[in-house]
């Protein structure tokens, strides 16, 4: 399922699976770094990016402004949370409950009105320019942190806009495509291997070349059809179909007492995978949420379907990973492209707006139950400097152990740091 935007760019142009630097798995490319000796050692630490596709209002979930004027605070009221001074939207009432388990980063702010531009931005933290595609975090975690052998290192529910960019297919995600069904066993089978090839396809390319094997005895005839299957691709294959891979993404074993929680919709049941996957060592996931692109109808959409799944499967997500452990050790990061207008438009919405906007951080070492930053009284932008995607992305970094810092190299020999600009938001480790 694909999400419309305003602009008439859909969601899966950003997440066309299997093409070099872009969104897509290259498990067996990861697996001939790995067989030449390019992999680093692991660090005990793993990451969740939540995607809010489409640029959730801040006005309306993490920013109210309730002395604003009508056309600019909108329908909806803030409540009190768990943390004195703290207050969110009345739609959010389970992360109220848990707001010492996160902190809001508010004011944050740039100027990419358009989604892919900002998509981009969003998700490396780095301004993106026509002449180099910079990787996503997940593509950097998974070259920085690599974690067990049996498991992925970055795993995208149900797909992802980060791309692995001048790290290579390599570090690119395997992406589910699906998300778990209540009470079902979550199949790993429509997961993507290398150049888009799914877990079945591979079984039946394999099934073919044993029956050819059998008839022809000719290593020449199979070679021809594996088309690119080499034994590197069965290490792929043999990755996440082994059984510490499919118990970790098999949701159908939770009890129903821990299932609960995450609620029965697709964003709930994500949370859920991604819990299960941190808590089995996949270093890297990330969850996409689209439909915030409110233009129309925002407040509608917003009470009805878009704040209650994000309310029941994040919270259910903290919760769950502060329960066993590992919030700890877990940077969860939050976010969509932009913001939206502190004004209400004709019909009802508000439209881009990326001169202020919320991000939610919590987990490894970040300090929780806080808010930092803030906009002005109208939501129009920040009080003072306010915050850079950079400088999210440095801390985001920064919580994980990775220096932003770093240089890398393109495929041409460019030195590229992680981060361009920004720095770290030391308020949120002080």
């Amino acid at each position: 399922m694909s999400n419309q935007y305003c602009d008439g760019i859909a969601r899966r142009d950003f997440v066309r699976v299997g093409g070099l630097g872009v969104a897509g798995l290259s498990l067996s490319g990861y697996l001939r770094q790995l067989h030449a000796g390019a992999a680093q050692g692991a660090k005990v630490k793993s990451a969740v990016f939540v995607y809010l596709g489409g640029g959730p209002t801040h006005m309306d979930t993490f920013d109210l402004k309730p002395d604003a004027p009508a056309e600019v605070r909108g329908e909806f009221n803030p409540i009190k949370t768990n943390v004195p001074g703290v207050e969110i939207c009345e739609h959010l009432p389970k992360l109220a409950q848990c707001a010492d388990k996160y902190t809001i980063v508010r004011g944050v702010s740039h100027s990419l009105a358009g989604h892919e531009l900002g998509t981009l931005y969003l998700n490396t933290g780095s301004r993106p320019v026509p002449s180099l595609f910079y990787p996503g975090f997940g593509a950097v975690v998974s070259k920085e942190l690599p974690g067990a052998a049996d498991l992925p290192h970055f795993v995208a529910i149900p797909n992802t806009p980060q791309r692995a960019g001048y790290l290579g297919v390599r570090h690119a995600p395997l992406q589910t495509n699906t998300v778990p069904v209540p009470g079902q066993p979550f199949s790993v089978r429509g997961i993507s291997l290398a150049d888009g090839l799914t877990v079945t396809e591979f079984e039946k390319r394999q099934k073919l070349l044993q029956e050819l094997d059998t008839t022809f005895r000719g290593a020449e005839a199979s070679s021809k059809l594996v088309d690119g299957l080499d034994k590197f691709s069965q290490q792929a294959y043999d990755m996440i179909s082994s059984p510490k891979a499919r118990q970790a993404f098999d949701v159908s074993q939770e009890p129903a007492e821990k299932t609960q929680p995450f609620g029965a919709h697709r964003f709930g049941q994500s949370c859920l995978l991604a819990a299960r996957l941190v808590a089995a060592g996949v270093r890297f996931v990330t969850v996409s949420f689209g439909g915030w692109d409110t233009h129309g109808g925002n407040f509608k959409a917003c009470k009805d379907n878009l704040l209650p799944q994000l309310d029941q499967g994040l919270a259910a997500l903290l919760n769950r990973l502060a329960a066993e452990g590992l919030l700890e050790s877990t940077a969860v990061c939050v976010t969509g492209e932009f913001g939206r207008t502190p004004k209400i438009n004709e019909r009802a919405g508000r439209d881009h707006w990326p001169r202020a906007m919320c991000v939610l951080l919590a987990g490894a070492g970040m300090k929780a139950g806080r808010v930092i930053g803030a906009s002005d009284a109208k939501g129009m932008g920040p009080v003072g400097e306010g915050f850079t995607p950079d400088q999210v992305a440095a801390s985001f970094y920064h919580s994980l152990g990775i220096d932003h810092a770093k240089e890398y190299h393109t495929s041409t020999g460019r030195p590229v740091m992680i981060v361009r600009e920004g720095s770290v938001i030391r308020e949120l480790f002080a």
